[in-house]
């Protein structure tokens, strides 16, 4: 079956001559001459895959790729900017909004076909990546129907690359769906009204993002932001609910992540209220060590983020750690942290 197209392109040249060469190669192709009339075909006809000039008239290439985003059932679909090469320098914008890559007009045959070929490739790649990371997911929905169907529905998304500090997630945003870490690390914050962070969760490989919106039906209630370049995966809001529907065990196991969440939360609402400042430091960086792998004793975060973690000013970070190193419990260079001294952290936090 011919893999599906949508060109939106204002300028009808261009638009027609890539239809032609992608028509030869045997793909199925629809065109669009403006963003506002992309997106409605977007949406109404679901594409394998999209290019998208970034520059156009009733919506830019930018717009369309943010109507895209918010809408469960077209988010998933690998999207490519067709930009100028005056417009280059502005493409940044467009990769951090969750683009998959981009082509620089002129460009000849062999290179749109290898560019949307690599991005088709890399969606098929994306299906075996998640059975991998699924394959985990037994401890967490125990009927076998349950998983097989929620297996379907993540292997019917598409991954999402978000690059270091970039925002996955506003507080306050509307909540659209369960996001799935599949690699990397994403942080959780609010915001003190004098700007200051706390960091309310850390998240990694086959952790859920969202589970309150989910089942509370409230908005995104932190803001999420990677703190590696990450992968995940958003799963509908509405096919999430369907599934909770039909298999109340599922549910049950939801209902254990966040109540499990809320636990740790009211855990470390209470180290930072009456726990010293070396306690606080012990807790967060056993905590780092357990999350990423009890095996690896090299925590990689910078020192902004260990404070927002540890509730205290980055200076005393500074200083609580300098005076770790001395007393041999940990080594530091750069923004890495070797645990030397797990035995004697694990004493100090009890």
């Amino acid at each position: 079956m011919s893999k599906k197209v949508l060109i939106i392109e204002d300028n009808n040249d261009i638009r027609d001559n890539i239809i032609e060469i992608l028509e030869l190669a045997n793909y199925e192709v629809q065109g669009a001459k403006n963003g506002k009339e992309g997106v409605e075909f977007a949406t109404k006809n679901i594409p394998d895959i999209i290019l998208c000039d970034i520059m156009m008239p009733e919506m830019d290439g930018y717009g369309v790729l943010y109507m895209l985003n918010k809408k469960p059932e077209t988010s998933a679909i690998p999207f490519i900017f067709l930009t100028a090469k005056a417009e280059r320098v502005d493409l940044r914008k467009g990769m951090e909004m969750g683009a998959d890559d981009y082509l620089t007009k002129p460009f000849d045959d062999m290179e749109l076909l290898n560019a949307i070929e690599s991005r088709l490739k890399k969606k098929e790649n994306d299906v075996a990546f998640y059975s991998k990371s699924l394959d985990k997911l037994n401890t967490l929905v125990s009927k076998n129907d349950g998983l097989a169907e929620l297996r379907k529905i993540i292997q019917e998304r598409r991954t999402r690359q978000f690059k270091k500090n970039q925002v996955i997630y506003y507080d306050g945003d509307t909540g659209n769906g369960l996001y799935l870490v599949i690699s990397g690390r994403v942080k959780t914050i609010k915001l003190s009204e004098d700007g200051r962070e706390l960091m309310t969760g850390m998240y990694a490989a086959d952790d859920y993002l969202g589970v309150n919106v989910i089942l509370a039906n409230n908005p995104y209630s932190d803001t999420a932001t990677a703190l590696e370049d990450s992968v995940l995966c958003l799963i509908p809001k509405d096919q999430i609910e369907q599934l909770l529907n039909l298999y109340p065990v599922v549910a049950k196991e939801f209902i254990k992540l966040l109540s499990n969440n809320i636990r740790d939360k009211e855990d470390q609402l209470l180290q930072l209220a009456y726990q010293s400042v070396r306690k606080k430091m012990a807790i967060a960086l056993l905590r780092l060590h357990t999350q990423q792998n009890d095996k690896d004793l090299h925590i990689r975060i910078s020192r902004e983020d260990l404070a927002a973690m540890a509730g205290m000013a980055t200076e005393t970070v500074s200083r609580t750690l300098s005076d770790f190193k001395e007393e041999g419990l940990i080594d530091k260079k750069g923004g890495t942290i070797t645990l030397l001294n797990i035995v004697n952290l694990g004493k100090m936090k009890n």
